[in-house]
Order: C-alpha cells, then structure tokens, then sequence
C-alpha cells in the first residue's frame, strides 16, 4: 500500500498553509510605505498652505533633511504683553499624523502659566482634543491665540 506524503500532494488542505512570513512582511512594509507617503503629502500641502494664507506673525517650515520635523515662529499679539517678541517653536509630527497631534515644544523661554520649564504647551487641541482637521496653520494661530488670551 502506497503512503501520501501530504506536505508534498496539491490537493491537501496542507498544501493551503498561511502565506511566507516574508510576503507577510512585505505586504506591512507596503502599507507603511504608503501611509508615509500619504503623510508626506499632507505635510506639503500643509506648508503650501501655510505660506499662501498671508497670516502675520506666524510661520513655520520642515528642517532640511526631515519633512517629519518643523521649525515654528510666533510673534506675539499686539496688545499683550507679548507683542513684538519672536518664539521659536519646534514641531515634531508622528508616522500616523494626521490621525495623532504632533508634538509642539517652545524653544524660546516663554514665561505662561499654559508653558512649562522644558517649553512643553498645554493646549487642548494638541491633546485630547486633537482632530485630524487640524493643520500647522490652526496649530500656531492657537498658540498664537494662547499667548494673548487669559488663562
């Protein structure tokens, strides 16, 4: 009597395994490649954005070797007393963004009760109160916002 060897025979439900852990791998590489470059459009079009809205006191840009990665500046408003004072912000933007808030720090001693020591900001919108309709824009005028306002 012949024996089936039935890692060998077609008609196995063995021949049927799980694809290779390598088409696996490249399958998720696949996605993370294109969910970066969905992230990478996004932050240009934010940035053509942002140098076509004209608005004063605000800007920001991608530093040069990394678009996940911004310089800010904020002016601060007339009337308060933090007109005329020029803050350095740096940016920096998660893999998943827009989906998670990016994560924005004063480079410049600001002295607000909204700012700590390390230049850490607390502001709703770049914590639980994030939503992916938010752009770099909405992000520094809040700020902006935040310096003249009452807190």
């Amino acid at each position: 009597m012949a024996t089936v060897n039935n890692r060998h025979h077609p008609n196995t439900h063995a021949a049927a395994a799980d694809p290779p852990v390598t088409a696996v791998k490249q399958s998720v590489s696949a996605v993370k490649t294109a969910d970066t470059q969905s992230v990478l459009k996004r932050l240009q079009s934010e940035l053509m954005a942002l140098m076509m809205s004209g608005d004063s006191g605000i800007s920001a840009f991608p530093e040069e070797d990394n678009i996940f990665c911004w310089k800010g500046t904020i002016t601060g408003s007339r009337d308060t007393v933090f007109e005329g004072t020029e803050y350095k912000l740096s940016l920096s933007f998660p893999s998943d963004y827009p989906f998670k808030a990016p994560k924005v720090k004063f480079e410049t001693s600001c002295f607000h009760p909204n700012v700590d020591l390390y230049g850490n900001i607390c502001l709703d919108i770049l914590q639980d109160k994030w939503s992916s309709a938010y752009d770099v824009r909405t992000i520094l005028l809040s700020i902006q916002s935040l310096l003249g306002g009452k807190s």
